[in-house]
This record gives C-alpha cells, sequence and structure tokens, in this order.
C-alpha cells in the first residue's frame, strides 16, 4: 500500500504560472532547442513532480524559473508569472530578492551549491541572515534547527563540519536544510533525495509536505523516480526532449498514460525492484575473492560541543564476497559505505583489521604487486561528470589508464576503445564527441568502459545508478549483469536503493553507524529481515500501484 494521498490547499490564483515557455542554447552559428512550448501551473500548498530521462529538459525549467540560465540562453514565454509578477521582465535586483526569500532551489548536486571553505551551518544560516530574517546571535541554533528537520544526524557537530568532511548525502541535507531556512513561498526541489536511504528520504519528504499542507508552500519535485512521484506528488508533469508530453494525477499517469514515453517509463517502474528471471546466482566454492575481518576505520571529528572526538565510520565488519558474486552494500549516508569501499580499493587504510583479496591481506601489497592489485579492482563512481575529465574527449577519458601504464600504441589503444565503447552498448563513432556532450547514461557508460580497460575481476560500483532515470537505469543494470556473466566479475555494489540491490545483488551486507547490522542472501534478507533497522528500511520503500485496475482516484 502506497501513503495516504494528499489533500491539497491551494488559492485561486495559481503561485506559479507558466504559458509557452520555450528555451534554447546558442551554440556557435546554431542553437539547440531545450524547452518547447512548456506550459502548467503551480498553486499554493500544491506539490507538482517533473519526471523525464536525462537530457529532457528537467533542470532546464528549474533553471528559467529561477532566473540563472547561462548567457547563451534565448527565453521567449506567453507567460512566466509568480504570484503574477512576470519573472522575465524583472531586474535583477528584484529577482535576487524573490530567489533569496520566496524562492528556494534544493540542487541535484550539493558540491555545486556549497562553498568548500565554509562551515555548513554558516551556509545554511546565510540567506535568513542576509535578508533580516534573524540576527547574528542567532545563526548557529538557526542552522541546527533546519540541520535537525532536514534529517541529518547529530546537527550541532555536522553545523561545525566542513562539506567536504562530509558524505554525499550529507551534503544533500545541507542544501535542504538551506533551502528550507528562509521558509519560502516556492520550493523547487531538484532530486533532491536521490544520495539519501528511504528512511531519511522519508523524513526529509514529510518534512517538505509539512511545508506544503502547513504553509501552503508550492513544491516543485523534479525525479526520475515515478513511484515516489506517484505517492508524493498532487499531480505529475512528464518531461520528453523538451516537451510536456503528459499531465495528470498519479492515477491517470501510471494507469491511462497517453504517450508511448511514459507508457514505457511506467513499464520499467513497474519491473523495478523485482528479481530479473535471467540472472544466474553465483554458488560459493573455494576461498573468497574478498574477505573483510574485523575491519574499522576511525575518524577524527568534532562532537556537538566543539569537543575533539573519535568516530568509527566502520566498525569491527567482516564480510566476504565470492568470484563472480555480487555483494550489494547498503545503508544511509554517512553510515560507512564509502569508507567501505575506500577500504577495499586501498585508497585508506584500516585502523584495526584485514582486508583480503584472493587470501592475500592487501595492507601488505607493494611496488609492482599493488600496481597489480590496483589495475584487478577497479571503482566506478556515482557522479561521471566528476569522476570523467571535462576537457577530455570520450577517447582519452577510456584511454587514459592504458597511457598512463604504457599499453599499445596510438593505433592499438583506438581499437581497444572502440572494443570497449561496443562492449558497454556505445558506438564506437562517440569516442571523438566531448565527455560533457553526453548524457547521463552514456557517461556512465563511458565510466564502466574506462574501468574495464584495465581488464579487472573485481568492480566497486558506488552509488552508479542513483542519478539515472528509471529508464536509463533498468538499462545499465542490464549491461552490469550481462558483463559480470561475460566476464566473471565480481561485484561490490554500493546504493541506498533497495530496489536495485534487490535486483541485482546476490548478498546484502547493511550498514548503519559503521557497523555491520545485517548480512546474508538477499531474498532471504528481504523476505525475513532479522535487523529492526532493515526492517525499517524496507517499510519506507516507496511504493505505487501499477496493477491493471487502478482502483479509485486519489482525493
Amino acid at each position: 500500500m502506497g501513503r495516504e494521498p494528499m489533500s491539497i490547499k491551494t488559492t485561486d490564483e495559481p503561485l506559479l504560472d507558466i504559458a509557452g515557455l520555450s528555451v534554447g542554447f546558442r551554440l556557435g552559428d546554431g542553437r539547440v532547442e531545450a524547452l518547447r512550448d512548456v506550459t502548467f501551473q503551480v498553486a499554493a500548498g500544491e506539490t507538482v513532480a517533473v519526471v523525464g530521462e536525462s537530457g529532457s529538459g528537467k533542470s532546464t525549467l528549474t533553471r528559467a524559473i529561477l532566473g540563472v540560465l547561462p548567457d547563451n540562453a534565448e527565453t521567449a514565454a506567453r507567460r512566466l508569472h509568480y504570484r503574477g509578477e512576470d519573472l522575465l521582465g524583472l531586474p535583477e535586483h528584484e529577482a535576487d530578492r524573490l530567489r533569496g526569500s520566496q524562492m528556494g532551489l534544493v540542487p541535484q548536486d550539493p558540491l555545486a551549491g556549497l562553498d568548500p571553505l565554509v562551515r555548513a551551518g554558516r551556509q545554511v544560516s546565510e540567506a535568513p541572515y542576509y535578508h533580516g530574517m534573524i540576527r547574528r546571535r542567532e545563526r548557529h541554533a538557526t542552522a541546527v534547527d533546519a540541520l535537525e528537520k532536514a534529517g541529518l544526524p547529530r546537527p550541532g557537530e555536522s553545523a561545525r563540519r566542513y562539506p567536504v568532511e562530509l558524505s554525499g548525502g550529507m551534503r544533500q541535507r545541507v542544501q535542504i536544510a538551506a533551502a528550507m531556512a528562509t521558509r519560502p513561498r516556492l520550493l523547487i526541489a531538484d532530486e533532491p533525495t536521490s544520495a539519501l536511504d528511504v528512511t531519511v528520504q522519508r523524513r526529509v519528504l514529510d518534512r517538505l509536505k509539512s511545508l506544503v499542507d502547513e504553509d501552503g508552500v508550492a513544491l516543485l519535485f523534479v525525479t526520475h523516480d515515478l513511484a515516489l512521484a506517484s505517492e508524493r506528488a498532487h499531480r505529475i508533469l512528464v518531461l520528453y526532449r523538451g516537451q510536456l508530453v503528459e499531465e495528470g494525477t498519479a492515477r491517470q499517469v501510471l494507469h491511462e498514460p497517453r504517450h508511448a514515453y511514459t507508457r514505457r517509463l511506467v513499464a520499467a517502474a513497474a519491473r523495478s525492484g523485482s528479481v530479473r528471471p535471467d540472472r544466474t546466482r553465483a554458488v560459493r566454492q573455494g576461498a573468497p575473492q574478498i574477505e573483510l575481518r574485523n575491519v574499522t576505520k576511525v575518524h577524527r571529528t568534532r562532537d556537538d560541543s566543539g569537543r575533539r572526538v573519535r568516530r568509527s565510520a566502520v566498525d569491527a565488519v567482516s564480510v566476504s564476497v565470492a568470484r563472480g558474486e555480487t555483494l550489494g552494500v547498503v545503508g544511509e549516508s554517512g553510515s560507512g559505505k564509502t569508507t567501505l569501499a575506500r577500504t577495499i580499493l586501498r585508497l585508506t587504510r584500516p585502523d584495526a583489521g584485514t582486508v583480503h583479496y584472493a587470501g592475500q591481506d592487501v595492507s601488505r601489497i607493494r611496488g609492482a604487486g599493488l600496481r597489480r592489485y590496483r589495475r584487478l579492482i577497479q571503482p566506478v563512481f556515482q557522479d561521471p561528470s566528476a569522476s570523467l575529465n571535462p576537457r577530455f574527449s570520450v577517447f582519452d577519458a577510456v584511454a587514459e589508464p592504458m597511457v598512463i601504464r604504457r599499453s599499445g600504441d596510438e593505433g592499438e589503444r583506438r581499437a581497444k576503445v572502440a572494443a570497449l565503447l561496443e562492449q558497454v552498448g556505445l558506438a564506437p563513432g562517440i569516442a571523438d564527441r566531448a565527455c560533457t556532450e553526453l548524457s547521463g547514461g552514456q557517461k556512465q557508460r563511458v565510466a564502466i568502459a574506462r574501468a574495464l580497460g584495465a581488464g579487472p575481476e573485481t568492480l566497486v560500483l558506488d552509488e552508479v545508478v542513483s542519478a539515472l532515470d528509471v529508464l536509463v537505469q533498468a538499462q545499465i543494470l542490464d549491461l552490469l549483469t550481462d558483463l559480470q556473466r561475460q566476464l566473471r566479475l565480481t561485484y561490490v555494489f554500493i546504493s541506498h536503493d533497495l530496489s536495485v540491490i534487490r535486483q541485482i545483488a546476490d548478498h546484502v551486507l547493511v550498514m548503519r553507524d559503521g557497523r555491520a547490522v545485517e548480512y546474508g542472501p538477499t531474498e532471504a534478507t528481504f523476505a525475513a529481515p532479522d535487523h529492526p533497522y532493515t526492517r525499517q528500511l524496507l517499510s519506507a520503500v516507496p511504493v505505487a500501484d501499477f496493477s491493471s485496475d487502478p482502483g479509485a482516484d486519489p482525493s
């Protein structure tokens, strides 16, 4: 069963009124159309979800509303009104006032909106202080309160830390706290919970819901998660190639989709979270490929009072992974998932315990042995835009490890890159394109091709599909399954998304506060979880009714 549908408290006049919005970008002598004739309204007290694949125009839409498009953008609209005011004709100082006090943005990439040299708490309280909503002495208390409401553990401690000291999901919650601190009338949330586990996701979205229900805030909720959109939004807009192709209630979009793209989206979402019938589960035999024995990693930080303390990012974790198997690692941001991955990759050393690879203690490997180890175990990260050099072509990005290892001449590298691109489902002709020209799904395929170029036995995959829409996500998961079967690869697959873990993992490790709270076969764990935290995670998963009988329309 999904959550109880929301009632709408609205006024007669829409808070946001858009008609015929088109946005294009000048590129050299040409022009690229990003949005074409988009029309919709958002009322006060209403949540409207915008769903679409990478490159569909979702981010361009949010930037057009906020007036922060780049200089090469050309915008036209019959209406782009906020509370009856024409946003296109607004002087810059007035637009700045609106953006700071009445409109809030939670961006998808928290690093893009956070200053690495300023403590998190100061950034959260900056907008309300700048606009005269609070006094200087109230800044810390305001920040701690906002961080707590955004779901950050130990908010006082987090307020004193710099963004680089926080995990990706924790940085995202800092952005959510900063956006909510001014109590905006219009809140634009661009994938606001894409890096959060489902329990924290629920707390954050419940907080956003309270702003909508109690304060009459209008929420424009950009997401790739159709189940989440159907659970949380009054209406769903579907963008495809810059056009609004579908608009309706959750029931209408899920059960009466008119456009072919929406039908594909619904079909892919309905399959998400189910076990793939073609997936052959690995059979454990012989010595494990990877074995962690009581691994502990301690970080030094400050507590809520500012005192220096030691906290275990990973606390006595023991787990093994067989050759050709997928271990799913799930947990909230700050649970230790990424630290565990860095320890396996030997990017950080454990303070206690050992990591063994093919029976060998990784901490004892030196010189040529360490170089071989780093070739055999390759990482693929969450954000390919950050891991791929924006100045590189696709060929440069995939071939770079070969150049570093002095493997082959130019012609041999060209042939190897072409073969790798075909292996990950990309046309070899894409090799000469810039990485920045690719969609999110294409970039992730390039990142996988780059990792495969080293000839690895193991891939450590850190949130590799968390930012992708459900169609592209399914394609990447299919690709990883095929590659594993062909090459007998071992995967350590890190995710906060339980539906993804269920599709791809043979065994699952559930982490919380650095500890392994549950470990076992995936299906058995999902069917009968032992630990209360695992049960809490499973109960918080967004549920949409994709059955053919839609039942009653939510009221």
